[in-house]
């Protein structure tokens, strides 16, 4: 299958491989060393261990970025007490943060519990706009191939915008909406708000999502910290646009990679 440039572009990075830092590491020139640093920071809440498996792709798709710190904050139950969340130690890591990527299972339409509480442990940053002008984005998974998840995002999206943050959506053509699509490809829910998963209800986390959900998740945490770059230090950032169709070539290209057995 021939591939253009932009297509080939994305196919390379989805598989870790960037034609500069093969160049640089010839030269030794070590580009991730020199470059600045930006923290982006995923706080997420998963019940079963789902939403957990979305949140550390869209993680590993970030620490593609040179320069880019990333951490991984799971909310838990046990420090929710009479309604109220609170970890100061998540709270001091999301204050120096760069951008922050919000992400928690779709519950009965509606983010979950925990989630919310964390939502509303937030008070003092909004009052004292300590979050405002940071990046931020979101995700979300139900076991439904809807389920309502839009109603999540835009939940994380106006407490986003509550705080004064700046949020960035998904950046991906929509797949899976054609005869010769499937569930592999990628932003196969043709979601732009923030990121949807679907998890089928009698699988555990290790068949959380697909590997379309997986790779949009990848490239969503990669849009986020390159943004957040430019956000917070000008990095020089090249927008990446593609049609409908290269986007299905794109995504059947990286299906066939992600097949392919190692060492092929």
């Amino acid at each position: 299958m021939a591939l253009n440039d932009v297509e080939q572009q994305g196919v390379d990075r989805e598989q870790g491989v960037d034609r500069e830092q093969d160049i640089d590491r010839e030269q030794g020139v070590d580009r991730a060393y020199d470059a600045p640093t930006v923290t982006v920071t995923v706080v997420y809440h998963s019940v079963h261990g789902h939403t957990r498996v979305l949140a550390e792709h869209l993680a590993e798709g970030a620490r593609l970025v040179p320069g880019a710190e990333v951490h991984l904050a799971e909310l838990r139950a046990e420090d929710v007490n009479a309604g109220r969340w609170n970890d100061p130690e998540v709270l001091a890591l999301l204050a120096r943060s760069d951008a922050v990527v919000f992400g928690c299972p779709t519950l009965m339409g509606s983010v979950s519990a925990v989630f919310k509480a964390f939502m509303e442990a937030a008070f003092t940053p909004f009052v004292t706009q300590g979050w405002k002008d940071k990046l931020a984005g979101g995700f979300t998974m139900s076991a439904s191939q809807s389920g309502d998840k839009l109603a999540v995002l835009q939940q994380l999206a106006v407490f986003a915008a509550q705080l004064g943050m700046q949020w960035i959506g998904v950046g991906d053509m929509p797949g899976n909406n054609w005869s010769g699509g499937t569930r592999d490809d990628v932003n196969r829910l043709g979601s732009w708000l923030g990121l949807m998963s679907q998890s089928h209800a009698d699988q555990g986390p290790e068949q959380a999502g697909s590997r379309g959900d997986l790779l949009t998740a990848r490239r969503y945490g990669e849009r986020i910290a390159r943004l957040t770059q430019r956000w917070v230090n000008a990095v020089p950032y090249e927008t990446p646009r593609m049609t409908e169709h290269e986007a299905r070539v794109l995504s059947a290209a990286l299906r066939e990679a992600d097949a392919a057995p190692a060492g092929r």
